[in-house]
């Protein structure tokens, strides 16, 4: 091994150095990432498609599975498992002529996307060779010239992804060839290869094949779940069906990769699994639960803390699917899905286990099941909605706010105002009432301090001062969250369905259950400012009757729609792929993102910021006396007790290592836990972030009125991948008082 290694090296400091010139020093960069990348491959994709139809599509499918599936799963497993060094480290006369990275050398992830990508396109494409390998040639090349890649990583990274490439398509075609017979026999029909997409190959089409064929048993399982006999609706169904599993599967393989560190929402929220009660001072208990249940299967790590986030995208997608097909729109019910995939704000909801996941979630269901109770005037479905309400109220306080949709739709259908008398609707009120117990349980125990919370966060005690910047915020940041195209799509069909469309039951219904919460907002910012997340509730009835609308619109001969949900879809999907890596941005283009700028700023760094105050407090335990940690903020404190491994272990025990700063009056849930007030003559390291390119402030007074003195530690630069995205002061205290 050694000679081998010394072999790669040799060959290393031949192509780095001896073969370094002026030409090569302005090329070799320019091949390992520019600007025109995305561009340039977007707009390939696009002719592809454009000119190749299914060929170019299965093309271009392929090739971002190689890449997404090879790159971020494969790849990054060996580099984790090897843990090579880059050659930067290990060689001083390294030449680097692009940024160090912190991440590990063995194998090139660069070599392995180009030659997978190369390798799809020889299969659709048999001349492409001509040029793809040459070009794959040279990246694999310029990351050696570079300096960031030894000859071996290339070489590797290169036969695994050419492997892995022509693996992915040999393999998905084999899969359609099982599932797209029997499950989809009319598309299967007309696409029955996806490796040779225009060359049919002579079997029978299952639709027309005896009662045994799969056309048939299809039906059957169709008829037995939806009670119809239309194929392409089965079709559309079970594609949802996959749909969803994969986007499952996905998910939960993106949260194993640990791409991204919990917010520190989420930590505060892991915080409260560690002391379960009946309500917190800022929210309802269920988080806490949904947490402390996750944490329970997987451990307290972040893939426990957020695995119900996706298990809940499912459910809420299946829930919608099925809901589609019982109005015969199944079509209508897959496009949904695939539309809040690509919109920012529910996509990231299967990732993040926040509050708001939870409250979609139940929202939704009551919805839903709002509308059987209605159709039917079933008691039963009344009583399940009221559950949903109260598991609505136990997420999120938002939940009130649906009974205002409810009534409001029975004031404008006529026929539904009797529910106003009838039984169904008061049990589900009552049931609904039994979320309240908990709560009021806990805040009568408590002074009522999460209705002085909410009011004061609400501004209420305020005075009225119009800021139409709110407003214009406001709007700016749900056009974002929302895909443009899809939130401009989402409020014509609203302005649409209540100018022609009133008329309509199951519009009008989506209407009552979508509008209240969103315009409610959107006027209280004339007041207040207003998070955009504070509306994800409504997003799902709203979406929906955007895609019933839409939908209708394009079956009745509206062409537009295609090409304006192509576009969305075009934009929507980079934007959330962003939002799930924005290293992305630095492995295309060879340009990192400023931390000022990168929306993933907020769930990295943590567990470097946890390494450096576990460092200085050990340092601080030295001198003799147990250290303990104070945080400045909530936030802070969370992540620092989550991410310090033996301050994870005791976080919900009667004496943490990790504390919020000591406050005469409850500004968050910490109030309520055990202080560090006992631990008389210890030390501690108190941790306050400082905002990037912002002059630090003097340390507070109070900590010098509570230790016997203190030394400040200065700034520390939390670094992740080489660039300063978070600044901590740390300041040494010795001796509580």
């Amino acid at each position: 091994m050694d000679f081998l290694i010394s072999i790669d090296t040799a060959l290393f400091n031949f192509c780095n150095q001896t073969l370094s010139n002026p030409v090569f020093d302005r090329l070799m960069p320019f091949l390992s990432g520019n600007k025109l990348f995305i561009p340039g491959a977007t707009v390939l994709a696009a002719l592809l498609i454009w000119k190749f139809k299914a060929r170019g599509a299965l093309c271009v499918l392929f090739s971002l599975i190689a890449v997404a599936i090879g790159d971020g799963w494969i790849i990054n497993t060996i580099k984790s498992v090897v843990a090579r060094p880059r050659p930067f480290n290990d060689v001083e006369a390294t030449i680097t002529l692009v940024g160090r990275t912190g991440s590990f050398s063995f194998p090139s992830a660069h070599s392995a996307n180009v030659f997978a990508v190369g390798m799809v396109f020889f299969v659709y494409f048999r001349q492409s060779w001509k040029i793809a390998l040459p070009l794959a040639v040279g990246i694999a090349f310029s990351r050696v010239y570079n300096g960031v890649h030894y000859p071996s990583d290339t070489f590797v990274g290169a036969v695994l992804g050419a492997g892995y490439g022509l693996a992915f398509v040999w393999l998905g075609n084999e899969i359609w060839n099982g599932i797209g017979r029997r499950w989809f026999p009319l598309w299967w029909a007309k696409l029955p290869s996806l490796i040779d997409p225009e060359r049919g190959d002579g079997r029978e089409p299952a639709s027309v094949s005896s009662d045994h064929s799969a056309e048939a048993d299809g039906e059957r399982n169709y008829r037995e779940l939806n009670g119809t006999n239309s194929s392409l609706e089965r079709h559309w169904l079970l594609l949802g069906y996959v749909l969803i599993a994969l986007l499952f599967i996905g998910r939960l393989a993106y949260l194993g990769a640990d791409k991204i560190e919990l917010s520190e929402d989420e930590a505060y929220q892991w915080q409260w699994s560690q002391h379960l009660a009946l309500s917190y001072f800022s929210k309802p208990p269920l988080i806490a639960y949904t947490q402390a249940l996750g944490t329970s299967i997987w451990g307290d790590n972040a893939f426990g803390v957020r695995f119900f986030a996706p298990v809940i995208g499912a459910v809420l997608a299946f829930l919608l699917l099925r809901f589609f097909a019982a109005q015969r729109m199944a079509r209508a019910g897959f496009w949904l899905v695939v539309v809040l995939s690509a919109t920012p704000l529910p996509a990231v909801g299967t990732i993040l286990m926040v509050i708001d996941s939870l409250s979609v979630l139940f929202w939704a269901a009551a919805m839903l099941t709002g509308w059987k109770a209605v159709e039917k005037d079933s008691t039963v479905h009344w009583l399940w909605t009221g559950l949903w309400l109260a598991m609505g109220f136990l997420a999120k306080y938002t939940a009130l706010f649906q009974l205002v949709s409810f009534v409001l739709f029975f004031l404008l259908w006529p026929k539904a105002r009797a529910q106003f008398v009838k039984k169904g609707f008061w049990l589900a009120m009552g049931v609904m009432a039994l979320g309240f117990i908990p709560v009021a349980a806990w805040n009568a125990q408590n002074d009522w301090i999460t209705v002085t919370h909410l009011g004061s966060r609400a501004g209420l005690e305020q005075k009225w001062i119009y800021n139409w910047n709110f407003m214009q915020d406001f709007m700016l940041a749900e056009l974002a969250l929302l895909n443009p195209i899809f939130c401009v799509a989402m409020v014509w069909a609203c302005i649409e369905v209540w100018r022609k469309h009133r008329a309509d039951k199951l519009l009008l219904y989506l209407f009552c259950m979508g509008v209240p919460l969103f315009l409610g907002y959107f006027l209280y910012t004339i007041r207040s400012r207003v998070q955009p997340n504070w509306i994800a509730p409504a997003i799902v009835p709203l979406f929906c009757l955007m895609a019933i609308h839409w939908g209708r619109r394009f079956e009745s001969g509206t062409m537009a729609v295609k090409r304006w949900m192509t576009a969305g879809l075009v934009l929507g999907f980079p934007l959330v792929i962003l939002l799930h890596d924005t290293n992305i941005v630095s492995k295309v283009l060879g340009y990192t993102m400023p931390a000022k700028l990168d929306p993933l700023v907020r769930v990295r760094g943590w567990s470097e910021m946890a390494r450096i105050v576990e460092e200085q407090r050990k340092q601080l335990a030295d001198e003799g006396k147990p250290a303990f940690v104070i945080g400045a903020h909530y936030g802070i404190t969370s992540v620092v007790a989550f991410y310090i491994p033996e301050a994870n272990a005791v976080a919900g025990s009667d004496k943490p290592m990790v504390y919020y700063q000591s406050a005469g009056h409850p500004e968050n849930q910490f109030y309520f836990w055990p202080g560090y007030q006992g631990r008389k003559g210890e030390s501690a390291v108190y941790v306050q972030r400082i905002k990037l390119n912002a002059n630090a402030e003097a340390p507070p007074e109070w900590i010098r009125g509570q230790f016997e003195s203190i030394e400040d530690l200065g700034v520390k630069d939390v670094r992740y991948r080489g660039r300063v995205i978070h600044r901590v002061r740390l300041i040494a205290c010795r001796n509580l008082l």
